[in-house]
């Protein structure tokens, strides 16, 4: 690789080259080949294999690859590959959607990007404060489901849950002062929305919540930590909605 491809690759894990070139890294022999397979675009493949087949594909040595992996440990393929470009619309987001209010850790933004591949939910609409979807540690942890999830992001949040609200759409939101979840019966459409780490939901995205849902701990008079990761959450809450009527 001559120094200026390594340096463009490298360039690639700061989140405004990204938007500005509209391009995002994936690694992993794995998950290339599932892009290959898929319908994105791919600029360029590097490895030091020599059993991937498909266009744009660059032999190169192992040192090469430690100096564009963006993992502690150098795998042996990365992929330059376009972002997808995807529609936002309230009307569009099908029977079931998830909202990221302020979501902001990669490994939690990458973990519910692959609990809404698990569950069959294909959007997420993510408030501007949001970890970016192909921040390299989010791609890495979504294992593949990046490929089949549409992740929007919104600079108001808030207004496109009202809008959807007013359409008769279920906003759930998991809330302390919420209904025990394993009591309600939960309806369709929805947006579930999941909170920021620390500060829960914000203010504004309160105010569209139309069902407040609570998931207790077990015992309920039991001590026990704070709060559950956002992440494991969000796999409970999602699990709920798709257990069989």
């Amino acid at each position: 690789m001559t120094r200026a491809e390594i340096q463009f690759v490298r360039s690639l894990s700061d989140k405004r080259t990204r938007d500005c070139e509209g391009l995002f890294i994936a690694e992993g022999e794995k998950l290339v080949r599932e892009i290959i397979d898929s319908t994105l675009r791919i600029r360029r493949i590097y490895t030091t294999r020599r059993d991937i087949v498909a266009e744009m594909v660059d032999i190169v040595e192992q040192r090469d690859m430690e100096r564009i992996s963006q993992l502690k440990s150098a795998s042996d393929t990365l992929a330059v590959v376009e972002q997808p470009r995807h529609v936002l619309s309230s009307e569009n987001l099908g029977e079931l959607a998830l909202a990221l209010d302020g979501v902001q850790n990669p490994g939690n933004m990458g973990t519910i990007i692959r609990l809404a591949d698990w569950f069959g939910i294909k959007d997420i609409v993510c408030s501007a404060e949001c970890a970016d979807c192909y921040n390299p540690k989010v791609v890495q942890a979504t294992m593949g489901a990046i490929l089949r999830v549409r992740v929007h992001y919104s600079d108001n949040l808030a207004s496109l849950l009202d809008t959807a609200a007013k359409r008769g759409t279920a906003i759930y939101g998991t809330l302390l002062d919420g209904d025990n979840i394993y009591s309600q019966e939960l309806r369709y459409p929805a947006i579930v929305v999941m909170g920021n780490e620390g500060r829960g939901l914000t203010a504004e995205c309160r105010r569209s919540i139309t069902d407040k849902l609570y998931i207790p701990p077990y015992p309920a008079e039991s001590p026990t930590s704070e709060s559950l990761n956002v992440a494991m959450a969000t796999g409970i809450v999602l699990a709920e909605f798709r257990r069989p009527k």
